[in-house]
């Protein structure tokens, strides 16, 4: 009996196998690319309801981070200032501004400005700012130059690897208490941060995590 298919239709199998293997491959390179923050959320800045000027506030009239962001050396969480705090200081200074309607409009009525979140953890993701800022960790290394933010945007990538690079060299990155709401603050070379970070690495007792079970709880 003559052979219904072509002698070629012996490796389609083969074929059908190789072009799943790479369209797969494919797939899983362009999602592992294109779904990191360091893709998606870099740069990433929403329009706010106030245009809140982080350079005016903090470079310009030296706001401690602390003056709005009152928990964050004492809580997991760096929390978001109410109209109160905004109103300490604009029942004076502009108090009539239409740019600040809605601080005045959240004041009166007691309801919350409803600011667009640009940082946002993972829900699989333990982080505990209070643990870090007060072991000399300061707000630009995870959120980058604010104070020179006319408009705050996602400026580091916030991926497992950069959580992993300060964990696995602290030394690299932490700096004296008082200077970490100092955010210009540098040491004078490479070479003076890692000998004042080994010092305070060893007087505080820093050992970072870096097993899956440090974050993912």
């Amino acid at each position: 009996m003559a052979n219904i298919f072509p002698k070629w239709s012996n490796t389609v199998p083969l074929k059908i196998i190789f072009a799943v293997l790479l369209l797969g491959g494919a797939i899983t390179a362009g999602v592992t690319y294109y779904f990191t923050p360091k893709y998606s959320r870099v740069g990433y800045m929403p329009i706010q309801p106030v245009a809140y000027d982080h350079s005016l506030h903090v470079d310009q009239l030296g706001m401690d981070c602390r003056y709005c962001h009152t928990y964050v050396d004492r809580s997991e969480h760096a929390n978001i200032p109410d109209a109160g705090t905004c109103m300490n200081c604009h029942n004076q200074i502009l108090p009539d501004s239409p740019k600040l309607a809605p601080i005045r409009a959240s004041y009166e009525s007691d309801q919350p400005v409803e600011w667009v979140r640009i940082h946002k953890t993972p829900d699989y993701v333990f982080f505990n700012h209070a643990v870090h800022v007060n072991r000399g960790v300061s707000c630009v290394e995870c959120h980058g130059q604010v104070n020179e933010m006319k408009e705050v945007f996602h400026a580091k990538d916030h991926s497992m690897t950069m959580c992993l690079e300060c964990h696995r060299n602290p030394e690299k990155f932490v700096r004296p208490l008082d200077k970490v709401y100092d955010l210009d603050w540098k040491a004078a070379s490479e070479e003076a941060q890692l000998k004042l970070g080994k010092k305070l690495v060893h007087e505080w007792d820093i050992n970072p995590p870096e097993s899956c079970s440090g974050c993912h709880r």
